[in-house]
């Protein structure tokens, strides 16, 4: 059976301190372009000692499984619930939205024009980081993309009394047509946490040939196989830039036999022909796509090892049921680690979306 520890840290000194506080009811894990969440119960006889081991807003929190880091964050609740007393916590980027750009243009980092987005995002938590008790110790990966955020007609700014959450810049940075993707990652280096932001791009994660989630095998419990017919569509029309008989729109549509169906996409920001038709025919793919699956929980097994894949990663599934036999690939979005307690195995939620036409190595 695996081994589990939590560690908590002061968020300003570094300082240890718990090696391994007793959690139970634990639950964790990352997502895409999010900060990913954990959730336990803190033994009931050790409440007391709350105010210096698990202070709300000010320590962090780290999920070891087998000696290996797998979850970092910090503790952003911690209240007592009859005899209870639950804590919540969330990764290290949920502290952006506590801080806000308060110099504006980070610090006098923008304003940006036709600037890389990945740029952006290094740019945030410089500048979050730079003031004082404000570093986490969080590292940005060196990551560039050929994406652009601002323009010399409007170029992207923040202005200090509009006192944007940092949070929000990041948003707007993977919002960009063709922008990165980003999620957290933490892992001992050095006898030390390391707190890193994994920025992607075109995408983050790979096909994966090695990893595969089966019923029969390794899949436990899952939710069923959707076909929605509303969502399908094998004609899809992107409008773009302009207004009236001038603005642009590109059509990517196929035959495959089935009833006609259309679906538009209103990009209004999209000025350039080819980003359009990229955008239409990677809407006509992901429409087209017949049967999904949005989740399921797995059990280690050599098929797919706890850690063994990331969010991003695209994943054979292979579902045979009484309803129906689905073969396909999917993208892990995010996955929840629960440990066993009492009579519960060891269990893992992944959520899944449907996997995207990237070509990889392309």
């Amino acid at each position: 059976m695996p081994s589990y520890r939590y560690l908590t840290c002061d968020a300003v000194s570094g300082s240890v301190l718990a090696w391994d506080l007793p959690l139970a009811d634990v639950s964790y894990g990352p997502e895409l372009n999010g900060p990913g969440s954990l959730q336990a119960v803190l033994e009931p006889h050790l409440a007391h000692v709350l105010g210096s081991m698990v202070d709300p807003g000010n320590t962090l929190i780290f999920a070891e499984r087998d000696h290996r880091l797998m979850w970092g964050g910090l503790i952003w609740r911690a209240d007592p619930e009859g005899g209870s007393y639950p804590i919540e916590a969330a990764g290290f980027s949920s502290y952006l939205s506590k801080r806000y750009d308060l110099h504006g243009n980070l610090g006098g980092r923008g304003p940006y024009t036709n600037a890389d987005p990945c740029k952006v995002i290094r740019d945030v938590w410089a500048y979050c980081q730079g003031q004082a008790d404000g570093d986490l110790g969080v590292v940005v990966d060196a990551t560039t993309s050929k994406a652009k955020i601002g323009s010399p007609e409007e170029p992207y700014a923040t202005a200090w009394w509009e006192a944007t959450a940092l949070a929000d810049v990041i948003t707007d940075a993977v919002d960009v047509f063709g922008g990165p993707e980003w999620t957290e990652r933490v892992s001992w280096v050095g006898g030390q946490p390391e707190r890193r932001i994994r920025i992607g791009w075109p995408r983050l994660g790979s096909r994966r040939t090695d990893v595969s989630f089966s019923t029969g095998v390794n899949i436990a419990e899952l939710e069923p196989v959707t076909f929605d017919g509303d969502a399908y569509a094998q004609v899809v029309v992107a409008l773009g830039a302009g207004e009236g008989q001038g603005r642009r729109r590109s059509v990517d549509a196929v035959r495959d036999g089935r009833l006609r169906l259309e679906d538009v996409l209103d990009l209004p920001m999209i000025k350039g022909t080819d980003q359009l038709a990229a955008k239409a025919r990677t809407g006509r793919v992901a429409r087209q796509k017949r049967g999904s699956v949005e989740e399921v929980d797995l059990i280690d097994h050599p098929a797919a090892r706890f850690g063994s894949f990331q969010v991003g990663d695209d994943v054979r599934v292979q579902i045979h049921d009484q309803w129906t036999d689905f073969d396909g690939w999917a993208r892990v979005t995010g996955w929840t680690l629960t440990p066993a307690q009492g009579d519960q195995q060891e269990r893992m939620t992944v959520s899944l979306a449907p996997a995207d036409s990237f070509i990889y190595g392309g």
